[in-house]
């Protein structure tokens, strides 16, 4: 079934909680597979797991499709872990042959945050294993030792994502949590889930990655920052084009902002996060913030850390390939990693043991974002991708990264993209219920308000229902002409902002 659980309020120096997709379907993993609930592809799911549990859930995969399942822990806000706690996610066959899987740990520091694993079942990647249409489980494992309740300090993450075989993504994300379970390791922790399908390609094209690409630095960002917010989780992130942005809000210890940027076909990514200098406090803290950049289907490319002694600090990701197609057959998780064109997320966390140096006030923080490179055609998928849009990029994509409203296709603001938007009656397996919309929740809700009379509720419905067709209008306008493979509307800064 679906729920929509009240967000608690916050203490002033409490982080954000974590930020579910609000069209999340809630289902339960199954001790085994005999019960499991099949997922549907496009769809995000919310669920938890308690200590050293390993649950099930159901994949039905054609012969065509690739399939990628991201499994994202919510453990609550303070809780104490060790850094060999973790998540393990895995896909296997009926058979318990093993796809791959991914591991994400909280690290040496012992920071509890979100942390993000991704597992897949690719077709080519193994000649035998895993190709045949049929049944699948999605396995979700907590890992490492239980741990006591107290209060968290510092930060960690690592891991790996590939692209067959054994592949693991471990990501840094907001210690808050929106119904996780208690304070320690020993409680439950939320669980979000994505899914998603790549279609087929035509065949004929080549099976390895690409040799050389431009791994200089590109040239600085001057002008003065934007302001932008970031979001408290993958289905919030707040939408970013070139330019230098910076938090509305700034960034609180335990924390993490997330935010999204469109990369499409043949083009760069570069993307460096600018920790502010405060006079609140003195000392040192290693590995105080950690930027890290998920793909479209939350895999994790690649991550930069940097300490803190109250000055100004900057962690800038490594060079990163032209997103390319062919980058999944590399080694190098990488490159492996930048193999769809859509929305790459970067989520930044400032490690706990900040406040204990620096005390609980926000620090400001900066992005800085280049996409270099002109837009190229996609490799010739076969049919949609699940959800809709997620591996591509749109003229509506882009003007939502300028102007930072959500954009209604692919893995959007509210987590589901036209899939989850348009398949709200859609169950999950044996767990029925639905989703409304945005739209539909907000007019619903004014109307479900009491002590309002007959007259006065006809005229509150017509407002409400006019403001709806207004904001529906507004997203479906026709997009700006592109050149090139990059829109011409810049924003208000025009064509040359970021140069």
């Amino acid at each position: 079934m679906t729920t929509t659980q009240p967000v608690p309020a916050l203490a002033a120096d409490e982080p954000t909680p974590y930020s579910y997709a609000e069209d999340a379907t809630t289902v339960d993993g199954s001790t085994g597979t005999t019960q499991a609930v099949r997922l549907t592809p496009g769809r995000t799911y919310r669920s938890a797991i308690g200590p050293g549990e390993k649950l099930y859930y159901r994949l039905d995969l054609d012969a065509v499709a690739n399939a990628y399942v991201s499994g994202t822990a919510v453990p609550a806000a303070g809780a104490s872990v060790a850094s060999s706690d973790g998540l393990r996610v895995s896909i296997e066959d009926v058979d318990a042959h093993r796809c791959s899987y991914g591991n994400a740990r909280f690290g040496p520091t012992r920071s509890a945050h979100p942390v993000t694993a991704w597992a897949s079942r690719e077709i080519g990647a193994d000649e035998y294993m895993c190709q045949a249409a049929g049944a699948y489980y999605l396995v979700v494992e907590r890992v490492g030792p239980s741990t006591s309740s107290g209060a968290s300090s510092g930060l960690s993450s690592g891991g790996s994502s590939g692209a067959s075989g054994t592949s693991g993504a471990s990501g840094t994300s907001s210690s808050g949590s929106s119904g996780s379970g208690g304070r320690g390791a020993g409680q439950e922790w939320g669980l979000e889930l994505g899914y998603a399908w790549e279609p087929g390609v035509k065949k004929g094209g080549s099976t390895a990655a690409p040799e050389t690409w431009n791994s200089a630095s590109p040239e600085p960002l001057r002008g003065d920052p934007e302001r932008r917010r970031g979001g408290s989780g993958f289905a919030s992130a707040g939408p970013l084009a070139q330019g230098i942005w910076q938090d509305d809000t700034g960034i609180k210890a335990g924390e993490t902002r997330y935010y999204k940027v469109p990369v499409d076909w043949g083009q760069q990514l570069h993307a460096t996060a600018e920790l502010g200098s405060t006079t609140g406090g003195e000392g040192y803290v290693g590995n105080a913030l950690v930027m890290s950049l998920y793909n479209p289907a939350r895999g994790l490319v690649d991550d930069a850390l940097v300490n803190y002694r109250g000055e100004q600090r900057s962690a800038t990701l490594d060079p990163l390939p032209p997103v390319a197609y062919d980058n999944r057959y590399s080694l190098d998780d990488e490159v492996s990693g930048m193999r769809f064109a859509g929305w790459y997320y970067l989520a930044v966390h400032l490690g706990s043991a900040v406040a204990e140096r620096f005390g609980e006030k926000p620090i400001g923080l900066t992005l800085r974002i280049r996409v270099s490179g002109r837009a190229e055609s996609g490799p010739g998928y076969l049919g949609p991708a699940e959800p809709r849009g997620a591996f591509e990029v749109t003229d509506q994509d882009r003007e939502a990264a300028e102007t930072g409203t959500g954009a209604e296709t692919g893995d959007t603001l509210e987590g589901g993209g036209e899939a989850g938007s348009s398949g709200g009656e859609e169950s999950a397996g044996a767990s029925g219920g639905s989703t409304i919309s945005g739209d539909r929740r907000l007019a619903m809700t004014a109307v479900a308000a009491g002590g309002i009379g007959t007259g006065s509720l006809l005229v509150l419905t017509l407002v409400l229902w006019t403001l709806v067709a207004r904001r529906r209008a507004a997203s479906e306008r026709p997009a700006a002409p592109s050149g090139g493979g990059r829109a011409s509307r810049r924003g208000r800064h025009g064509s040359s902002r970021g140069r």
